[in-house]
């Protein structure tokens, strides 16, 4: 799977729409690439030993949409409901959607989720994997300090958080509204197994993810760094595309700078 693929279908859909959020999900875009690409073990959405996957981050849900397109599992006439009216594509992901394990969007309560999951993994002894895609922003919630703390505790192996790091959210950059640099040490403090990815290389996480022991010790944790609105120039870094759709001239351009 393409990340590109992904990016193309992503401003296919919000322009479409004319919705925004089109800059968070493609900072994304290149992890959910690698987890649908091959990480993520699910031949059958609805395979019960399936991998688990947690889109914490719901503001993202074009990029998931987009990956259960690529993958077959979402066909183009579906695809192309997203948020119109009666759709099971809502701006936020619903689980009523084949592919989706869980409805969210609220932030901060992905990674309870996650951990929950990876605990009924364990009682049910299934070696399935969880993984749960959250913003550096997220960070800011007690909520997730309590699920890391959960997380650590229990030894939940098989649980793996993604932390999207592109430095940013809906009101300004993360570093002015609640400072949490080094991320990283936080983590680390509370007792999780961390590794720093470049989150536009698929090929590192991928790489990184097959050499976790997702069956014996603590959970882990990848701090991706990414870029905000990675892929069409005049969107990177920019607090405004959390929220603007593009007009006709600003989809030409963002087209032609992912390849579409």
């Amino acid at each position: 799977m393409r990340a590109n693929d992904v990016r193309r279908i992503v401003l296919e859909q919000s322009k479409r729409a004319g919705v925004g959020h089109i800059g968070s999900a493609l900072s994304v875009a290149d992890i959910v690439a690698a987890l649908y690409g091959g990480i993520l073990q699910i031949d059958d959405p609805d395979d019960p030993d399936r991998d688990r996957f947690v889109l914490s981050k719901g503001h993202a849900s074009l990029a998931l949409y987009a990956a259960l397109h690529l993958r077959g599992w979402l066909s183009e006439d579906e695809l192309s409901t997203y948020n119109a009216d009666g759709t099971l594509l809502g701006t936020h992901p619903e689980a009523v959607l084949r592919g989706v394990d869980f409805s969210t969007g609220s932030l901060g309560h992905g990674l309870s989720l996650g951990a929950g999951s990876a605990l009924a993994a364990r009682l049910q002894s299934s070696t399935r994997r969880v993984f749960c895609l959250l913003s550096d922003a997220e960070c800011n919630e007690g909520s997730v300090w309590e699920a890391v703390m959960f997380a650590a505790h229990h030894d939940l192996s098989a649980l793996v958080a993604i932390v999207d790091l592109n430095g940013q959210q809906a009101l300004g950059y993360s570093r002015d509204v609640l400072d949490l640099s080094p991320l990283e040490a936080r983590w680390r403090a509370f007792g999780w197994d961390v590794h720093e990815v470049d989150g536009h290389s698929p090929e590192e996480i991928s790489r990184v993810v097959a050499g976790l022991d997702t069956r014996a010790g603590p959970p882990h944790v990848l701090i991706s760094s990414t870029t905000f609105g990675k892929s069409v120039s005049y969107m990177e870094g920019r607090i405004e595309w959390h929220y603007w759709p593009m007009n006709d001239e600003q989809y030409a351009t963002a087209i032609d700078e992912v390849g579409g």
